[in-house]
């Protein structure tokens, strides 16, 4: 999917603005509910980069997570507020570029999720480097996003591999962290208009020790 000029809020805003329903449906990612199903996940806060309209950080919020959500597009950060409030559940929501943002010094989480935060190279590396350093000791990680192979699917997600993931640039990148699962492979999303039909993903959690 050929990606749009401008900047990065600019053009997410226009997206969710154009939109009739949630771009990504209203239901959690399968995979962050997998990850809370675990026996040995038992994490009370979380931190969801690139939450969107707030689907994943709604959800995590109702199973009793505090929860902070950041997104670069004032459009869906309005869009997760509603829902939050449908849903009768409270999330602190932020809307800041992930290129530039910065937790509040002092800040932990006990997991952070990035669920389909297809930016550049750049950006991908400094949003794992603010969420393993937001981690408190024992803290998760989670993510799942877009692979390399995808480029050949260009009717779902980016065609250039630069805004695409493999294993390799994540162990890279997260070298602290105790890798729990690092999956690749073909799955059937069903995650509003977007996100429908077969992909190839990656799945990757890790811990921070302690």
């Amino acid at each position: 999917m050929k990606e749009e000029t401008g900047s990065s809020a600019a053009r997410w805003d226009k997206r969710y603005r154009a939109a009739a329903q949630p771009l990504f449906g209203e239901a959690p990612n399968d995979y962050l509910r997998m990850i809370l199903a675990r026996a040995d996940f038992t994490a009370a806060s979380a931190l969801c980069l690139a939450d969107g309209d707030g689907r994943n950080g709604a959800w995590l919020a109702e199973q009793g997570l505090a929860v902070t959500a950041v997104d670069v597009s004032g459009v869906a950060t309005e869009r997760a507020l509603a829902l939050d409030a449908r849903r009768g559940v409270s999330v602190e929501r932020v809307t800041a570029d992930l290129t530039a943002w910065v937790p509040p010094a002092g800040r932990q989480w006990q997991a952070v999720f990035i669920i389909y935060l297809q930016g550049t190279g750049a950006l991908r590396r400094r949003a794992l480097d603010v969420g393993a350093a937001a981690l408190a000791p024992g803290g998760w990680l989670v993510l799942e996003g877009f692979a390399k192979a995808q480029a050949a699917r260009p009717d779902m997600g980016p065609d250039d591999p630069d805004r695409l993931y493999d294993l390799k640039e994540l162990h890279a990148a997260l070298p602290g962290l105790a890798v729990v699962e690092a999956l690749a492979g073909r799955v059937r999303l069903e995650e509003g208009p977007r996100h429908r039909g077969e992909a190839e993903v990656v799945r990757f959690a890790a811990r921070r020790p302690g």
